[in-house]
């Protein structure tokens, strides 16, 4: 069964999903955290039951992170991805906070060819995870900032408080 909430935060209102945990009976795992207006943003649908209080620990990491008192989230998560794309996903969790990789950098990070780095952006776009899963680290080579689910601005506001934790 699919569990959702939503709570506000500075990029807007965020909707948090989930399903029952794996490994911590009574958990949830994390399927997405996505903000309005985002193309992918699942819709949970007339099935899925709202839960706050299944997410209890995704939002307190969730806003010590906007806080700037967290810098790496420890939550389990699950998300389904084509293997090329968990391996791009995989690789996003390595890019430490406060700083920047290129598209490039990540495609050499998981031993795909230049070439790949079309394919790159493509699954950090398919990101399901925003703000946990720091696909907002990814710029251009030329340090432009390019591409994000949740809007340029939302990306630039990821990356000062960033710069300022």
């Amino acid at each position: 069964m699919t569990l959702w909430t939503t709570f506000d935060s500075p990029l807007g209102e965020l909707l948090l999903t989930g399903e029952e945990s794996l490994t911590a009976p009574g958990g949830t795992a994390l399927t997405s955290v996505s903000v309005p207006g985002q193309p992918s943003a699942p819709d949970p649908g007339p099935a899925a039951h709202r839960a706050p209080a299944a997410f209890t620990e995704a939002r307190r990491q969730i806003e010590a992170y906007f806080a700037g008192e967290l810098h790496t989230f420890v939550l389990e998560f699950v998300t389904h991805g084509s293997a090329f794309r968990e391996r791009v996903w995989a690789a996003l969790d390595t890019v430490p906070y406060g700083t920047t990789t290129t598209y490039g950098a990540v495609a050499a990070r998981i031993g795909a060819s230049r070439a790949a780095v079309r394919a790159i952006g493509g699954a950090i776009g398919a990101n399901p995870l925003l703000v946990v899963r720091p696909c907002h680290r990814v710029i251009g080579a030329d340090g432009t900032l390019t591409g994000y689910a949740g809007g340029l601005d939302r990306k630039r506001t990821l990356l000062a408080l960033e710069a300022a934790g």
